[in-house]
C-alpha cells in the first residue's frame, strides 16, 4: 500500500527519535479528536468511550515519556464498535469519520508507547486519507494540503504552537463534516 505521508516527514520520524514520534502522533490525534468526540457525543452508551478517547489524546501530549499502558489502551480501543467487522461496512458520513478518528488513535497509541516510526507513519496515513476523502466531498476545503503542512510541522520536533494549530484544524474538520450531514 502506498503511504500518503511525505518522504521527508517519514524520514524525520525515523531520524528524530522517540520524542519526535510522540509529538507527531499526539498532534495527528488531536486534529482528529473532534471527529470522534463531536460525532459520538450524543450516542447513548458511549460515555466511557468518549472519556477514554479524550484521556488518551490528552496523555499522548506527554511526549517526554512513553505511555506505560499503550498495549492495554489498544486492546480497549479495539473493542470500540468503529473497529468491529460489519457486514454492511461503513456507509454514512458520521460513521466514516468516527472510524478514521478511532483508527488514528489506534495507530498513535503503539507509536507513542514504543517510538516505532512505522506506527507513526500509519497514524499519519490514516489522517491524510480522511482529509483526502473530505476534500473530495467538500468543495474548496483544502484539508489535505493543510494536513500535509501540519504533519511536516509536527515531525519537526518543535512543539511551539503545535497544539493550538492542531486544535484549530480539528475544529475546522468537524465543521466540514457537519456541513456534509443532512439537515
Amino acid at each position: 500500500m502506498k503511504k500518503l505521508v511525505e518522504t521527508a516527514v517519514a524520514e524525520a520520524l525515523r531520524d528524530g527519535g522517540d520524542e519526535v514520534i510522540r509529538l507527531y502522533v499526539a498532534a495527528c490525534t488531536e486534529r482528529m479528536a473532534p471527529l470522534f468526540i463531536g460525532l459520538r457525543a450524543s450516542t447513548p452508551g458511549r460515555e466511557s468511550h468518549l472519556d477514554f478517547y479524550a484521556e488518551s489524546v490528552r496523555d499522548l501530549w506527554h511526549a517526554d515519556r512513553p505511555l506505560a499502558d499503550a498495549a492495554e489502551r489498544v486492546r480497549r480501543l479495539e473493542r470500540f464498535p468503529e473497529l468491529q467487522a460489519n457486514e454492511e461496512g461503513i456507509t454514512d458520513v458520521v460513521d466514516t469519520y468516527a472510524f478514521f478518528a478511532v483508527l488514528t488513535l489506534r495507530h498513535a497509541l503503539p507509536a507513542h508507547g514504543s517510538g516505532n516510526a512505522d506506527d507513526a507513519v500509519s497514524c499519519g496515513h490514516v489522517v491524510l486519507t480522511a482529509m483526502g476523502m473530505l476534500d473530495q466531498n467538500v468543495t474548496g476545503a483544502g484539508l489535505l494540503v493543510e494536513e500535509q503542512r501540519l504533519q511536516s510541522l509536527s515531525s519537526s520536533g518543535d512543539a511551539a504552537g503545535l497544539w493550538d494549530a492542531s486544535v484549530t484544524a480539528g475544529r475546522e474538520r468537524f465543521r466540514a463534516v457537519l456541513g456534509r450531514l443532512p439537515r
